[in-house]
């Protein structure tokens, strides 16, 4: 299909065109996260099978999408956008506190984020994987974003003179493969621990990397 079908324009039921278009739109990403996060999965669903979910016609699919793929791609960008915007928001609450109780803050509003639905942790960790180079590209650009998180606190940690001043990309794409496979292992059932002792355990990680044996100097 050469790109999508024409919008309807003008008002109807009291709704404009692009209100409507949200709602379709807002239908089949909810559809796409029960099916692919909780159903048969991204690979053995159709636009069919999606669109009957969704409550409307494949018609109205192409007018939204051209493939499923872009359905798997617009939730995944949104599940990591939820994460990131709990994040950010714990920490800009967190900001005065120590450096321990403030990594703390943001991962329990991470963690507690990204595992309040089973779905998210599916699209986000097993159902990207693989796909096409196209969205392997997506996969690796958001992490390399939460990459970039780490290594900014870091970064103000050691300004603070509260951390090692140190280039922290490798070890924070290395902690950041490790709090991805610890809460999908947990919320997959095959770690017996709390949400905090998640938490607990992360926060121990990172504050091993930030501050090594024999910092500081003068310790």
């Amino acid at each position: 299909m050469a790109g999508r079908l024409k919008q309807p324009t003008g008002r109807y039921g009291g709704r404009t065109a692009e209100e409507r278009q949200a709602e379709r739109r807002r239908r089949f990403l909810e559809a796409g996260l029960q099916l692919f996060g909780a159903g048969p999965g991204y690979r053995s669903t159709t636009v069919a099978a999606l669109s009957e979910a969704a409550g409307l016609s494949t018609r109205q699919f192409y007018e939204e999408f051209h493939t499923l793929e872009d359905v798997l791609a617009a939730l995944h960008l949104q599940v990591n956008d939820w994460a990131e915007q709990a994040a950010v928001a714990a920490l800009a609450e967190a900001g005065d506190l120590p450096l321990a109780e403030r990594a703390a803050a943001v991962f329990r509003a991470y963690a507690a984020n990204v595992t309040s639905d089973p779905r998210r942790i599916r699209i986000a960790f097993v159902e990207i994987i693989g796909v096409s180079p196209r969205l392997e590209e997506q996969r690796l650009e958001r992490r390399s974003r939460w990459v970039d998180f780490i290594r900014a606190e870091a970064a103000r940690a050691a300004a603070r003179g509260e951390a090692a001043p140190r280039d922290y990309r490798l070890a924070a794409t290395a902690f950041i493969g490790s709090v991805n496979g610890l809460l999908h292992d947990w919320r997959a059932g095959w770690v017996d621990a709390t949400l905090d002792e998640i938490v607990e355990e992360l926060v121990r990680q990172l504050l091993a990397i930030l501050r090594p044996p024999g910092w500081p100097p003068d310790a």
